[in-house]
């Protein structure tokens, strides 16, 4: 069955990140940690079409993680206040990435998450790249195998990896697609989502883990649609990490 050589082929992958990616991910981690227990921010933007969401604002999921919008007229929007005056940052017309990182609530010493598969998305790259400018942490998902075989197209004349803070591979074929269907002439099964996801979660544990034993107990939010988990999240987790950014 198509569906058992899939699981199959996840669980292979699974295995692969695990063999491979497993010291990244921990120094992910404790960096992410060390971030949030010293008052920085982290923000993801968007990873592998949109699996950010799996992880921000949800039960289970810590309330640190806030998004990043590339978009330059939502880009403020997310992160508790801080005082940034003393950025000397003036309004003016600059490049869409430039812009949005300088009027959202992202400071240097900040870590941002992005993500191209192949290394070389011209808008994500950009991104990445004015936020290593700017003092940020850039930590990028990518596909190592798809990056190696593709050619940059952004100005700097690199991919994503060569000059990311940490890169994390998330073991996606060239190309994405994981399995030949007979009668297809396009492979089958993206792998990149559930890697990254996959990825994501393990280094947030490693973060969680991490900051406990530095003394740093993180807000971890409930469902808002058990029985008094909306009441915890207002009540306790929002208001402490509007105080102190955990």
């Amino acid at each position: 069955m198509l569906m058992n050589r899939y699981q199959e082929a996840v669980d292979a992958l699974f295995a692969k990140i695990r063999a491979t990616q497993t010291d990244n991910i921990i120094k992910a981690g404790n960096m992410i940690a060390e971030c949030v227990a010293g008052g920085g921010g982290v923000f993801l933007s968007k990873i592998c079409h949109s699996i950010e969401n799996d992880l921000i604002y949800r039960g289970g999921g810590p309330i640190f993680y806030k998004r990043f919008y590339a978009d330059v007229n939502l880009s403020m929007v997310e992160g508790r206040k801080r005082d940034r005056s003393a950025l000397g940052y003036e309004r003016k017309t600059v490049a869409d990435a430039r812009y949005a990182l300088q009027y959202s609530n992202i400071q240097p010493g900040d870590i941002l998450v992005v993500s191209s598969v192949s290394g070389r998305t011209a808008a994500v790259v950009d991104l990445a790249w004015e936020a290593v400018q700017m003092g940020v942490k850039v930590i990028a998902f990518t596909s190592m195998e798809y990056a190696r075989q593709v050619d940059p197209v952004h100005p700097s004349g690199k991919k994503l990896y060569e000059f990311a803070t940490l890169t994390l591979d998330n073991c996606a074929p060239a190309a994405e697609a994981m399995l030949e269907v007979e009668g297809i002439e396009a492979k089958f099964a993206a792998a990149s989502g559930i890697a990254s996801d996959y990825i994501m979660w393990s280094v947030t544990s490693v973060a969680v883990e991490k900051m406990l034993e530095m003394g740093v107990t993180p807000g971890i939010l409930k469902s808002a649609n058990f029985p008094g988990g909306n009441d915890y999240n207002k009540k306790v987790i929002e208001p402490h990490y509007d105080e102190f950014g955990w």
